[in-house]
């Protein structure tokens, strides 16, 4: 925003509430004294909502409407890949549109890497090791539920710089024999503890993924997942009778001081979404490759999710204890 203000001339107005704004018009003025201090807060300053405007009747022609009444010539949209759908269909519709990867799941496609994640992966860590404090005094195994519906980036980040003795992603279904396995030689060597990091995604033999059944699907068709964590720390504890307890870290990842990191490449594809704007490159996203931020199409970002992959698998294999 600055570089389209100093350097551009450019004025912003920033829609509160993701995309339910864009459809009622509801926006605040963007300034430099109104973003001054901004890369220091976690979460948006617009705050979101899980509106699906492809979903609303007439949304399309709302959206024309209030980019109409505003003058505006183009909307740049800040989310993950169901955001960036809604960005892609009113790309395809007319509408001058681009996207900037925003997720803690850090499951997009075409990016190394989105914003939000390192700090989610930081807080998370964090969580572990304090948690590993009350394992070992109370020689307790603690199953650590964290964030990843379909990628388990977090986890994976989270079980590995925390030491964690069993890291499960959703890429992977669990095998509960060989969780219990990793935890008993803890206990017959000396350690009578136990860390496991899970994804709330990932899959427990005969029950799938664990859904909150109280909660109905939001608009992009997804249900809340919850209590993966519990359920896992139940079998274990029947399975080997090593009392066990679950953390869900829940929205505890989303919060907080960004890192550094996260703060660094939030405002690098900021700079780059505003080029895209003035290249008039519609349709596309802004994404990190290697050290490079460049752009690509928004249906090959959301085309399919970014997941962990044999090389990660690897990883996590090769810090287990062998059984």
């Amino acid at each position: 925003m600055r570089k389209g203000i100093n350097h551009y001339g450019d004025e912003f107005i920033g829609f509160l509430n993701g995309w339910k704004g864009v459809l009622e018009n509801d926006f605040i003025p963007l300034t430099l004294e109104a973003v001054d201090g901004i890369q220091l807060k976690g979460g948006t300053i617009l705050h979101s909502s899980r509106t699906n405007l492809k979903k609303i009747p007439g949304g399309i022609e709302k959206v024309q409407e209030v980019f109409k009444a505003n003058k505006l010539d183009a909307l740049i949209a800040l989310g993950g890949d169901d955001t960036q759908s809604v960005t892609l269909f009113l790309s395809e519709h007319g509408m001058p549109s681009v996207g900037v990867p925003k997720t803690i799941d850090n499951d997009l496609s075409g990016t190394d890497q989105t914003f939000g994640f390192d700090t989610a992966v930081m807080i998370a860590t964090e969580a572990v090791d304090r948690i590993r404090t009350t394992a070992d005094s109370h020689n307790r195994v603690i199953v650590v539920e964290v964030m990843g519906r379909d990628a388990g980036w977090i986890a994976y980040a989270a079980g590995v710089a925390g030491g964690a003795d069993v890291t499960l992603v959703p890429e992977k279904d669990i095998d509960i024999n060989h969780v219990c396995e990793l935890l008993s030689y803890n206990y017959g060597h000396g350690k009578h503890y136990g860390i496991v990091v899970v994804s709330e995604g990932c899959h427990l033999p005969e029950v799938g993924q664990v859904v909150n059944e109280n909660a109905k699907l939001d608009s992009f068709g997804h249900a809340r997942l919850s209590g993966i964590g519990e359920k896992l720390a139940d079998l274990i504890e029947k399975k080997t009778g090593f009392e066990t307890r679950s953390v869900n870290l829940g929205h505890t990842q989303r919060g907080g001081v960004p890192t550094a990191y996260d703060r660094i490449l939030g405002q690098r594809y900021g700079l780059h979404a505003i080029d895209m704007v003035h290249d008039q490159k519609w349709g596309r996203i802004a994404v990190l490759r290697g050290l490079d931020i460049t752009d690509i199409p928004i249906k090959d970002a959301i085309a399919t999710n970014r997941r962990l992959d044999q090389r990660f698998f690897d990883v996590i294999s090769d810090l287990e204890v062998k059984v």
